[in-house]
Protein backbone atom coordinates (compact mmCIF):
# COMPACT_ATOMS: atom_id res chain seq x y z
CA UNK A 1 0.00 0.00 0.00
CA UNK A 2 1.23 3.62 -0.98
CA UNK A 3 2.33 6.03 1.85
CA UNK A 4 0.15 9.03 2.45
CA UNK A 5 0.68 11.74 0.20
CA UNK A 6 2.02 14.64 2.55
CA UNK A 7 -0.28 17.60 1.78
CA UNK A 8 0.22 20.92 2.78
CA UNK A 9 -3.01 23.47 2.88
CA UNK A 10 -2.18 26.94 3.44
CA UNK A 11 -2.17 29.77 5.19
CA UNK A 12 -4.28 27.89 7.39
CA UNK A 13 -6.03 24.55 7.42
CA UNK A 14 -9.85 24.82 5.68
CA UNK A 15 -12.22 22.01 6.56
CA UNK A 16 -13.53 20.88 3.38
CA UNK A 17 -10.11 20.84 1.57
CA UNK A 18 -9.05 18.93 4.44
CA UNK A 19 -11.93 16.29 4.25
CA UNK A 20 -10.80 16.08 0.09
CA UNK A 21 -7.12 15.89 0.57
CA UNK A 22 -8.01 12.65 3.72
CA UNK A 23 -10.37 11.19 1.73
CA UNK A 24 -8.38 10.54 -1.16
CA UNK A 25 -5.61 9.16 0.03
CA UNK A 26 -3.55 11.96 1.01
CA UNK A 27 -2.24 13.34 5.00
CA UNK A 28 -2.17 17.10 5.95
CA UNK A 29 1.32 18.09 7.34
CA UNK A 30 3.57 21.38 7.09
CA UNK A 31 4.55 22.88 4.10
CA UNK A 32 8.05 21.73 5.14
CA UNK A 33 7.23 17.85 5.21
CA UNK A 34 5.04 18.45 2.18
CA UNK A 35 5.44 16.97 -1.46
CA UNK A 36 2.08 19.17 -2.46
CA UNK A 37 0.58 22.69 -1.11
CA UNK A 38 -2.78 23.45 -1.55
CA UNK A 39 -2.71 27.25 -1.53
CA UNK A 40 -6.19 29.61 -1.04
CA UNK A 41 -4.48 32.57 -0.09
CA UNK A 42 -3.69 35.63 -1.77
CA UNK A 43 -0.56 35.91 -4.36
CA UNK A 44 1.44 38.61 -1.96
CA UNK A 45 1.45 36.15 0.53
CA UNK A 46 2.74 33.42 -1.51
CA UNK A 47 5.41 31.34 0.74
CA UNK A 48 9.06 30.24 -0.77
CA UNK A 49 8.35 26.64 -1.61
CA UNK A 50 10.95 23.66 -0.47
CA UNK A 51 12.51 21.60 -3.08
CA UNK A 52 10.55 18.66 -2.20
CA UNK A 53 6.99 20.59 -3.29
CA UNK A 54 6.33 18.83 -6.80
CA UNK A 55 2.41 19.84 -7.24
CA UNK A 56 0.91 23.12 -6.07
CA UNK A 57 -3.00 23.59 -6.48
CA UNK A 58 -4.48 26.84 -6.62
CA UNK A 59 -8.06 28.01 -5.76
CA UNK A 60 -8.57 30.05 -8.31
CA UNK A 61 -9.30 29.73 -12.44
CA UNK A 62 -8.07 33.13 -13.32
CA UNK A 63 -4.12 33.14 -12.28
CA UNK A 64 -2.51 35.93 -13.69
CA UNK A 65 -2.27 37.88 -10.27
CA UNK A 66 0.32 34.96 -9.41
CA UNK A 67 2.50 35.18 -12.28
CA UNK A 68 2.25 38.79 -11.69
CA UNK A 69 4.05 38.46 -8.23
CA UNK A 70 6.40 35.44 -8.94
CA UNK A 71 4.94 33.07 -7.41
CA UNK A 72 4.69 30.50 -10.46
CA UNK A 73 8.50 29.18 -11.58
CA UNK A 74 8.51 26.29 -13.98
CA UNK A 75 9.92 23.72 -12.02
CA UNK A 76 6.95 22.07 -10.17
CA UNK A 77 3.38 20.75 -11.64
CA UNK A 78 0.75 23.57 -11.01
CA UNK A 79 -2.89 23.20 -11.17
CA UNK A 80 -5.85 25.96 -10.98
CA UNK A 81 -9.62 25.56 -10.74
CA UNK A 82 -10.28 25.95 -14.32
CA UNK A 83 -13.71 24.21 -14.29
CA UNK A 84 -14.07 24.29 -10.70
CA UNK A 85 -17.05 26.97 -10.23
CA UNK A 86 -18.35 26.51 -13.77
CA UNK A 87 -21.93 25.76 -12.95
CA UNK A 88 -22.24 28.72 -10.18
CA UNK A 89 -20.25 31.27 -13.09
CA UNK A 90 -22.90 29.86 -15.98
CA UNK A 91 -25.98 30.48 -14.19
CA UNK A 92 -24.88 34.06 -12.88
CA UNK A 93 -24.22 34.91 -16.79
CA UNK A 94 -27.81 33.65 -17.46
CA UNK A 95 -29.39 35.62 -14.72
CA UNK A 96 -27.16 38.90 -15.40
CA UNK A 97 -28.20 38.43 -19.28
CA UNK A 98 -31.71 38.14 -18.23
CA UNK A 99 -32.26 40.75 -16.29
CA UNK A 100 -31.04 42.83 -18.85
CA UNK A 101 -33.03 41.98 -21.47
CA UNK A 102 -36.05 41.46 -19.81
CA UNK A 103 -35.18 45.45 -17.68
CA UNK A 104 -35.04 44.21 -14.61
CA UNK A 105 -32.58 46.57 -13.81
CA UNK A 106 -34.29 49.40 -15.00
CA UNK A 107 -37.68 48.52 -13.78
CA UNK A 108 -36.13 48.89 -10.36
CA UNK A 109 -34.68 52.25 -11.12
CA UNK A 110 -38.14 53.71 -12.96
CA UNK A 111 -40.62 52.25 -11.09
CA UNK A 112 -43.95 51.49 -13.31
CA UNK A 113 -42.74 53.72 -16.12
CA UNK A 114 -44.69 51.98 -18.95
CA UNK A 115 -43.09 54.30 -21.55
CA UNK A 116 -39.75 53.69 -21.19
CA UNK A 117 -39.37 49.56 -20.31
CA UNK A 118 -42.08 47.71 -22.22
CA UNK A 119 -40.37 49.16 -25.69
CA UNK A 120 -36.49 47.86 -24.26
CA UNK A 121 -37.34 44.56 -23.41
CA UNK A 122 -36.03 41.52 -25.40
CA UNK A 123 -36.42 37.72 -25.22
CA UNK A 124 -33.64 35.22 -25.08
CA UNK A 125 -35.68 33.24 -27.59
CA UNK A 126 -34.69 33.31 -31.33
CA UNK A 127 -31.92 35.31 -30.29
CA UNK A 128 -28.13 34.66 -31.09
CA UNK A 129 -25.61 34.28 -28.24
CA UNK A 130 -21.79 34.35 -28.37
CA UNK A 131 -19.83 33.14 -25.93
CA UNK A 132 -16.49 33.85 -25.92
CA UNK A 133 -13.65 31.72 -24.14
CA UNK A 134 -16.22 28.62 -24.23
CA UNK A 135 -14.24 26.56 -21.89
CA UNK A 136 -15.66 24.96 -18.64
CA UNK A 137 -18.12 28.20 -17.82
CA UNK A 138 -19.21 27.66 -21.75
CA UNK A 139 -20.07 23.91 -21.69
CA UNK A 140 -22.62 25.02 -18.75
CA UNK A 141 -24.06 27.93 -20.10
CA UNK A 142 -24.24 26.97 -23.73
CA UNK A 143 -27.27 24.29 -22.83
CA UNK A 144 -28.93 26.88 -20.29
CA UNK A 145 -28.90 29.84 -23.09
CA UNK A 146 -30.71 26.71 -25.63
CA UNK A 147 -32.97 26.13 -23.40
CA UNK A 148 -34.50 29.71 -23.29
CA UNK A 149 -34.38 29.74 -27.33
CA UNK A 150 -31.48 30.85 -28.20
CA UNK A 151 -28.86 30.13 -30.76
CA UNK A 152 -25.03 29.78 -29.40
CA UNK A 153 -21.90 30.78 -30.91
CA UNK A 154 -19.03 29.33 -29.11
CA UNK A 155 -15.70 31.10 -29.42
CA UNK A 156 -12.46 28.91 -27.97
CA UNK A 157 -8.70 28.72 -28.89
CA UNK A 158 -9.11 25.67 -31.23
CA UNK A 159 -12.55 25.94 -32.41
CA UNK A 160 -13.52 22.39 -31.00
CA UNK A 161 -17.01 21.81 -30.95
CA UNK A 162 -18.48 22.02 -27.15
CA UNK A 163 -21.97 20.01 -26.43
CA UNK A 164 -24.77 22.70 -26.64
CA UNK A 165 -23.48 25.14 -28.95
CA UNK A 166 -25.23 25.50 -32.67
CA UNK A 167 -21.63 26.23 -33.88
CA UNK A 168 -18.41 26.73 -32.12
CA UNK A 169 -15.44 29.09 -34.05
CA UNK A 170 -11.62 29.39 -33.45
CA UNK A 171 -10.28 32.42 -31.65
CA UNK A 172 -9.16 33.79 -35.09
CA UNK A 173 -13.07 34.37 -36.15
CA UNK A 174 -14.12 36.28 -33.52
CA UNK A 175 -14.74 39.68 -34.95
CA UNK A 176 -16.96 37.39 -36.96
CA UNK A 177 -18.50 36.14 -34.28
CA UNK A 178 -19.53 39.96 -32.74
CA UNK A 179 -21.00 41.01 -36.31
CA UNK A 180 -23.63 38.08 -35.98
CA UNK A 181 -24.17 38.02 -32.39
CA UNK A 182 -26.94 39.68 -30.66
CA UNK A 183 -25.30 39.51 -27.11
CA UNK A 184 -22.29 38.45 -26.25
CA UNK A 185 -20.99 36.73 -22.91
CA UNK A 186 -17.38 36.57 -21.78
CA UNK A 187 -16.09 34.07 -20.01
CA UNK A 188 -12.09 34.35 -21.19
CA UNK A 189 -9.52 34.09 -19.15
CA UNK A 190 -6.78 37.47 -18.45
CA UNK A 191 -4.35 36.64 -21.03
CA UNK A 192 -2.03 39.46 -23.61
CA UNK A 193 -4.11 38.56 -26.05
CA UNK A 194 -7.48 38.88 -24.56
CA UNK A 195 -6.66 42.24 -22.66
CA UNK A 196 -9.44 44.88 -24.28
CA UNK A 197 -10.96 42.39 -26.35
CA UNK A 198 -13.56 44.36 -26.24
CA UNK A 199 -12.93 47.66 -27.10
CA UNK A 200 -14.54 50.74 -29.39
CA UNK A 201 -13.63 48.94 -32.63
CA UNK A 202 -15.05 45.45 -31.38
CA UNK A 203 -17.84 47.23 -30.15
CA UNK A 204 -19.04 49.00 -33.04
CA UNK A 205 -19.36 45.14 -34.30
CA UNK A 206 -22.22 44.40 -32.28
CA UNK A 207 -25.82 45.71 -32.72
CA UNK A 208 -27.83 48.46 -30.89
CA UNK A 209 -29.92 45.98 -28.64
CA UNK A 210 -26.83 43.72 -28.10
CA UNK A 211 -26.06 43.17 -24.44
CA UNK A 212 -22.72 42.47 -23.16
CA UNK A 213 -21.53 40.20 -19.88
CA UNK A 214 -18.48 39.46 -18.18
CA UNK A 215 -18.03 36.85 -15.83
CA UNK A 216 -14.76 36.44 -16.52
CA UNK A 217 -11.73 39.30 -15.86
CA UNK A 218 -12.20 42.95 -15.82
CA UNK A 219 -9.28 43.37 -17.98
CA UNK A 220 -11.57 41.78 -21.03
CA UNK A 221 -13.41 45.04 -21.50
CA UNK A 222 -11.57 48.50 -21.87
CA UNK A 223 -14.14 50.46 -19.80
CA UNK A 224 -13.87 53.74 -21.03
CA UNK A 225 -14.67 52.61 -24.33
CA UNK A 226 -17.62 51.04 -22.97
CA UNK A 227 -18.74 53.85 -21.19
CA UNK A 228 -18.83 55.65 -24.61
CA UNK A 229 -20.98 53.45 -25.88
CA UNK A 230 -23.84 52.50 -23.76
CA UNK A 231 -23.80 56.71 -23.50
CA UNK A 232 -23.78 56.84 -27.61
CA UNK A 233 -26.49 53.77 -27.92
CA UNK A 234 -23.76 51.37 -29.71
CA UNK A 235 -24.84 48.76 -27.55
CA UNK A 236 -27.97 48.18 -25.28
CA UNK A 237 -26.11 47.50 -22.27
CA UNK A 238 -23.62 45.94 -20.18
CA UNK A 239 -23.99 43.48 -17.07
CA UNK A 240 -20.42 43.19 -15.06
CA UNK A 241 -19.99 40.55 -12.58
CA UNK A 242 -16.03 42.13 -13.08
CA UNK A 243 -14.48 44.81 -13.74
CA UNK A 244 -11.24 46.69 -13.70
CA UNK A 245 -10.44 47.91 -11.24
CA UNK A 246 -12.32 45.97 -8.29
CA UNK A 247 -14.28 47.77 -6.90
CA UNK A 248 -14.74 50.58 -10.02
CA UNK A 249 -14.03 53.92 -8.36
CA UNK A 250 -16.84 56.23 -6.40
CA UNK A 251 -16.44 58.88 -9.63
CA UNK A 252 -16.27 55.73 -12.04
CA UNK A 253 -18.85 56.75 -15.19
CA UNK A 254 -20.44 53.07 -15.34
CA UNK A 255 -22.10 53.90 -11.88
CA UNK A 256 -24.59 56.35 -13.50
CA UNK A 257 -25.57 54.78 -16.08
CA UNK A 258 -29.13 53.17 -16.33
CA UNK A 259 -28.02 50.43 -19.00
CA UNK A 260 -25.45 48.92 -16.59
CA UNK A 261 -25.94 46.04 -14.12
CA UNK A 262 -22.69 45.64 -11.86
CA UNK A 263 -22.26 42.64 -9.09
CA UNK A 264 -19.47 42.20 -6.74
CA UNK A 265 -17.85 39.13 -8.63
CA UNK A 266 -20.56 37.25 -6.75
CA UNK A 267 -20.83 34.52 -9.78
CA UNK A 268 -18.20 32.14 -7.71
CA UNK A 269 -18.82 33.98 -4.22
CA UNK A 270 -15.15 33.66 -1.89
CA UNK A 271 -17.08 32.42 1.09
CA UNK A 272 -18.03 28.70 -1.29
CA UNK A 273 -15.09 28.47 -2.68
CA UNK A 274 -13.37 25.94 -0.78
CA UNK A 275 -16.08 23.72 -0.78
CA UNK A 276 -16.88 23.79 -4.28
CA UNK A 277 -13.12 23.26 -5.07
CA UNK A 278 -12.82 20.32 -2.38
CA UNK A 279 -14.25 17.37 -4.62
CA UNK A 280 -11.68 18.64 -7.82
CA UNK A 281 -9.22 18.51 -5.24
CA UNK A 282 -10.12 14.99 -3.80
CA UNK A 283 -9.62 13.81 -7.06
CA UNK A 284 -6.20 14.91 -8.15
CA UNK A 285 -4.97 13.90 -5.25
CA UNK A 286 -6.08 10.53 -6.16
CA UNK A 287 -4.94 11.11 -9.72
CA UNK A 288 -1.48 12.50 -8.23
CA UNK A 289 -1.21 9.19 -6.03
CA UNK A 290 -1.75 7.02 -8.85
CA UNK A 291 0.74 8.94 -10.92
CA UNK A 292 -2.45 9.92 -14.06
CA UNK A 293 -2.40 13.09 -15.92
CA UNK A 294 -4.17 16.00 -13.34
CA UNK A 295 -6.81 18.22 -14.17
CA UNK A 296 -6.81 21.95 -14.82
CA UNK A 297 -2.98 21.65 -14.83
CA UNK A 298 -1.83 25.42 -15.71
CA UNK A 299 0.36 26.01 -18.86
CA UNK A 300 2.76 28.48 -18.22
CA UNK A 301 3.56 29.43 -21.98
CA UNK A 302 -0.08 30.43 -22.10
CA UNK A 303 -1.05 31.58 -18.92
CA UNK A 304 -3.55 29.70 -17.41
Amino acid sequence: MNAPLPVAIEPAPDPHLVDAVESSGGTVVTLDRARALVWHGPPHDFPNLPDAVEWVALPFAGIEAYYTSGAIDDRRLWTNASGFYARGCAEHALALLLAGLRQINTSLMLGWNTDVIPPAVRSLHDATVAIIGAGGIGRELAPRLAACGATVLAVNRSGTPIDGADRTVPSTEIEDVLAAADHVVLAAPSTAQTHHLINDRTLALLKPHSWIVNVARGELIDQAALARALRAGTIAGAALDVTDPEPPSDDDPLWALPNVIITPHIANPTPGLTREMAPFLAENVRRFIAGDPLISVVDPARGY
